[in-house]
Parts: C-alpha cells; sequence; structure tokens
C-alpha cells in the first residue's frame, strides 16, 4: 500500500481526516471555501467582500459565524433555521462545506502525485478529473446536495 502525501499550500488552515492532514495557506482556503460554497448553492455568485470570505472561513473552522461580520454572515445568521433544517441524511451544511474543501484538496494533491490529470470536457464546458492509465472517461464525483432554496445573492461592491 502506497503512503499517500499530505497536501500543503501553506500553515494558516488545517483539516484532518484519518491519517490525512491538509494544510492550507489563508488564500487557497479561502478560494476552497468560497467554490465549495457555490457547489452547494449556498451563495449566488462571486463574493466580491473580504469580510464575506472571513464569515465563510468562520462558518467552516468553526462549525458557526459567531458575530457576522457582512452581508452573507448575517444572512447565514438571520437564516440559520431554515439552512440548518435542509441539513438532511447527507449532513449539514457546515459538513459538506468541510467535505468540499477536503475533496478537492484531495484531488488536487493525486493531481501533483501523477495519479489523475485535469483536462477540458466539452460536453461539460468544464475541467475534469480523469485518470491518466485508463480511458473510461471523466471521474465522476457523487452530487452534493443544495441549499439553493435559501441562497445568499452577493450583491456587487458599490451597490
Amino acid at each position: 500500500m502506497t503512503q499517500r502525501e499530505n497536501y500543503d499550500s501553506g500553515n494558516d488552515f488545517v483539516l484532518e481526516y484519518g491519517d490525512l492532514r491538509f494544510t492550507f495557506n489563508d488564500s487557497d482556503f479561502k478560494q476552497r471555501a468560497e467554490q465549495a460554497a457555490r457547489k452547494v448553492k449556498i451563495i449566488r455568485g462571486p463574493l466580491e467582500l473580504d469580510e464575506e470570505l472571513e464569515d465563510l472561513q468562520n462558518l467552516i473552522v468553526n462549525g458557526e459565524i459567531g458575530e457576522a461580520e457582512s452581508p452573507l454572515g448575517e444572512h447565514l445568521t438571520d437564516k440559520w433555521e431554515e439552512v440548518a433544517d435542509y441539513a438532511n441524511e447527507e449532513g449539514s451544511l457546515v459538513h459538506w462545506l468541510r467535505r468540499l474543501v477536503f475533496r478537492q484538496a484531495w484531488l488536487d494533491q493525486r493531481v501533483i502525485e501523477g495519479e489523475l490529470g485535469v483536462v477540458f470536457d466539452d460536453k461539460a464546458m468544464d475541467f475534469v478529473y480523469v485518470q491518466p492509465d485508463r480511458d473510461d472517461g471523466p471521474l465522476v464525483l457523487g452530487p452534493e446536495p443544495s441549499w439553493a432554496e435559501v441562497a445568499y445573492i452577493p450583491k456587487p461592491v458599490g451597490q
């Protein structure tokens, strides 16, 4: 059995699962957090305020926002009961955000190690993971639950 390497982009944030310990710099973690939030549809559109990203990071790291620093934080705090109601047998919003941040880093580490490759899929109009030694198409990742009904819609800066 091959010992897998741990993903490492810095020392600002740490996620551990089993024997894996992934460390992230602040910028990397913010990007992955926003990507995860968009994937579960709790936000629609890019976050432009640093405070929104801070609130999202706090939610993922601490499991709660505490004192909201942004419109996103206020939205999630105000709608927390509705947001929490969308938790199902697949897990809570916090669980899914953490899971997707971890999954993306795990996949990226497999690319770094040469176990996976990344190609552009014309049908999906997106980049997908493939196994270089196999010709069975893109890697199929499981679906995520959706929080679209309680999503936060960022307002462009200046409005």
